[in-house]
């Protein structure tokens, strides 16, 4: 039985990525972190129906790919930006003031953590370590590594990323 995903994206070329994969991975034995892993490849992210898909061509219940796709940090169910902004609120990155660099994201980026700006530029979220306490407060914008920031430096740090799609 096919999901409405197939009928209605015939023509969305991702759909029939998603589907190769997913016959690659059926009845295999712990297929679904790679099958979500994916179907977040080629959609950036796991829309309800690509979920549905996927328990179905697994033969596993909806619940436990949603648990799974939910448990992880690494799944996202609503679209990313294409560059993704981590801010560290350790113990050494908070005293060092990076809830002043979070007000100053927000407020440049008009979202809070856990969201995606209008134009799909940005998403912003929030990690408890980073690995460069020395460098404290820290933030990450895809895999680049900023370090001692302020919250004056942020305004710059962003214009470089929008430059690159102007």
């Amino acid at each position: 039985m096919g999901c409405a995903c197939a009928r209605d994206h015939a023509t969305d070329e991702r759909y029939e990525r998603l589907e190769a994969a997913l016959k690659e991975w059926a009845g295999r034995p712990g297929a679904l972190i790679p099958a979500l892993h994916r179907a977040q490849q080629i959609f950036g992210y796991l829309p309800e129906d690509v979920m549905i898909r996927i328990a179905e061509a697994l033969d596993v219940r909806l619940a436990e790919v949603y648990g799974v796709a939910t448990f992880y940090s690494f799944f996202s169910l609503k679209p990313r930006g294409k560059y993704t902004i981590g801010l560290c609120l350790g113990t050494a990155c908070y005293v060092n003031g990076a809830a002043e660099v979070l007000a100053a994201l927000e407020e440049a980026l008009a979202i809070r953590p856990g969201e995606t700006t209008k134009d799909g530029l940005f998403s912003l979220s929030v990690t408890r370590c980073l690995g460069a306490c020395g460098l404290a407060p820290v933030m990450t914008v895809g895999e680049e590594v900023y370090g001692r920031l302020t919250p004056a430096k942020i305004p710059g740090i962003l214009a470089r990323y929008r430059e690159k799609e102007a």
